[in-house]
């Protein structure tokens, strides 16, 4: 993006053609003596077997200034746990594999049950969570990174613009977000553009002014998987284990940071991973289980902050967002013709129809239960309910990696 316009309650690093990834590389060895970040990945093995992981291995093996990587590995047998170890073998910098399916860990979800810490079902939330406690464990790190392990398009350019914020002793950011243009010969990023951010906005002008929609609308895309933040915050985050972990996790650091501590940061050029179906037929899939899941976040979170809620703000909650989704997709056609790209008005119109059902869906589930499930506890009331729980998921960790 190549404009420097500041806009919301939060500051925006821009990426202009002036930006130097060697100065980049060689600023951040130098932070690392300070404060030095780990990487985090969560992933499925599925991801070993498709275009963007491999790409992704290749770009950070000449990457020198991370402490470590770590790598929070889901849904793999034992032979795709150790083909895993193979693929990260040569690392620039040293690799932990969470083995998430492996028995050590495993006893590790049980310990938690037992002692009635809900971790959530299995998935990205989940994952995240137990890595960022492996990280923590240690106390040798001062920020972690996190980005996605479907990204066909990734680069280490992408990496370090997503730490250089947190790691920087110059800055005071505790928390920076990644944004980019999520473009191809037409414009992606559909529930961030015609549901997420039409919705917030609608519920600006209907519940009025609140803080944390002000926060949330300051993105210029809220739903990025990518982000970084200190360990001091980490410890004290609660996190979703559904597809509401973004919205979650903003709404997080609204109420744990100053604006002024939160950055978002423009990423790469182009951004593309692997694609959800949008499932306009079935709630329980694709894009449309997604926009369910961040609506009733949205909406429990308002409530948490003490906006009434009722089946008469719902029902103008989706009058409102209709026309608001509407008037963006007129926006996002006459973008597109300026721009040569292709625009399928019927499918934006569908998606739209998809996602206005979406708050139906979700504003139900709301009313008959405000609270919903419980987020994923944070990192001080596990160590306060198990106080060696760290020691012991390092020591499983451990374990796997020299098998």
């Amino acid at each position: 993006m190549s404009d420097f316009y500041q806009t919301g309650v939060i500051s925006t690093l821009h990426r202009f053609p002036t930006a130097k990834l060697e100065k980049m590389d060689a600023d951040l060895k130098r932070f690392q003596r300070r404060q030095p970040v780990t990487l985090l990945l969560p992933s499925l093995w599925s991801e070993f077997e498709g275009p963007a992981m491999p790409r992704i291995i290749e770009e950070l093996r000449s990457v020198k200034y991370l402490r470590q990587i770590v790598l929070v590995l889901d849904s793999a047998d034992e032979s795709q746990f150790r083909k895993a170890k193979e693929h990260f073998a040569g690392m620039a910098s040293p690799i932990r594999i969470i083995w998430n399916d492996g028995p050590r860990v495993a006893e590790l979800y049980s310990l938690h049950e037992r002692n009635n810490i809900a971790v959530g079902p299995r998935g990205k939330g989940r994952s995240v969570w137990m890595g960022m406690g492996y990280i923590l464990s240690d106390e040798k790190t001062y920020a972690i990174a996190l980005h996605d392990c479907d990204i066909l398009t990734y680069s280490r350019e992408l990496l370090a613009r997503l730490c250089y914020p947190v790691s920087s002793t110059s800055m005071s950011f505790e928390f920076a977000k990644g944004y980019y243009a999520r473009i191809s010969d037409r414009m992606n990023g559909r529930v961030t553009r015609l549901f997420m951010t039409p919705l917030v906005r609608t519920l600006q002008r209907i519940a009025g002014f609140h803080p944390l929609l002000l926060f949330l609308d300051s993105f210029r895309y809220p739903l990025a998987g990518e982000f970084a933040m200190t360990t001091d915050l980490a410890r004290i985050v609660r996190l979703p284990s559904d597809w509401g972990l973004e919205v979650g996790m903003l709404s997080e650091v609204f109420r744990n940071c100053a604006p002024r501590r939160v950055c978002e940061v423009d990423l790469c050029d182009t951004y593309d991973h692997k694609h959800q179906d949008l499932s306009k037929d079935n709630a329980e899939a694709g894009l449309n289980r997604m926009a369910t899941d961040i609506a009733k976040h949205l909406f429990r979170q308002l409530a948490s902050e003490g906006v009434a809620i009722s089946d008469g703000l719902f029902k103008s909650v989706k009058a409102a967002y209709l026309r608001e989704a509407q008037d963006a997709i007129r926006k996002y056609n006459d973008d597109a013709a300026i721009n040569g790209l292709l625009f399928d008005r019927h499918a934006e119109g569908t998606a739209v129809e998809t996602f206005a059902r979406a708050i139906d869906v979700a504003a139900k589930v709301v009313l008959e239960d405000p609270l919903g499930a419980p987020l994923i506890p944070n990192w001080n009331r596990v160590t306060s309910a198990v106080p060696d729980f760290q020691d012991q998921l390092r020591a499983a960790v451990e374990e796997d990696n020299k098998a």
